[in-house]
């Protein structure tokens, strides 16, 4: 089953080297492993299956600020010609305030914000809203593997397909001094 094939593409990620355990990112990103249960009614809550592979990186560590910040890109954002960051990835969850279902979740990005109701937006950016990324599963349907995009707000909700899943993705992730200041 591909679902099982791609939970082991991120099988090798050290969640020690991944993640960046600062105090804010533990009080603020981190919850517990999520139980079967609490996947289930969150994949309810969101009307989505989550990948295979983000449900098994975050039985790991759920949630959390990357090391690894920065994603290439092939056309300009508002944040850059050439990549886009990430400020965190969003938790299996609803009681850390940045998880999928917590109070700055998903939901609140297409119900408060306006962005496109196209997924799940699984990791915010460092403009406080006004990009994010998302699980785009516009093509696949609710219970297929979707892409992961950027969503730009202050280009009109501009969006950028950034990986093929969400392991292509998270293998994608880069230093931020790999992408020179111009």
């Amino acid at each position: 089953m591909l679902r099982d094939v791609d939970a082991d593409l991120l099988a090798d990620i050290d969640p020690e080297t991944f993640w960046d355990d600062s105090p804010y990112a533990l009080r603020e990103y981190v919850g517990p492993p999520p139980t079967p249960e609490l996947i289930a009614s969150v994949e309810q809550e969101l009307d989505r299956r989550l990948p295979a592979s983000y449900v098994a990186m975050m039985r790991r560590h759920n949630g959390g600020i990357p090391r690894l910040t920065c994603f290439p890109t092939s056309t300009r954002t508002t944040w850059a010609p050439d990549h886009i960051a990430v400020t965190g990835i969003l938790g299996i969850g609803r009681t850390s305030h940045y998880s999928l279902c917590g109070e700055l979740g998903s939901r609140l990005m297409v119900d408060e914000w306006g962005y496109p109701d196209l997924g799940v937006y699984f990791a915010d950016c460092p403009s406080a809203g006004h990009d994010m990324v998302a699980l785009d599963y516009r093509e696949c349907g609710p219970e297929g593997e979707p892409q992961v995009v950027h969503v730009d707000q202050a280009r009109d909700y501009a969006i950028t397909v950034l990986a093929g899943s969400f392991a292509e993705f998270v293998r994608g992730l880069r230093a931020e001094e790999e992408f020179p200041v111009g």
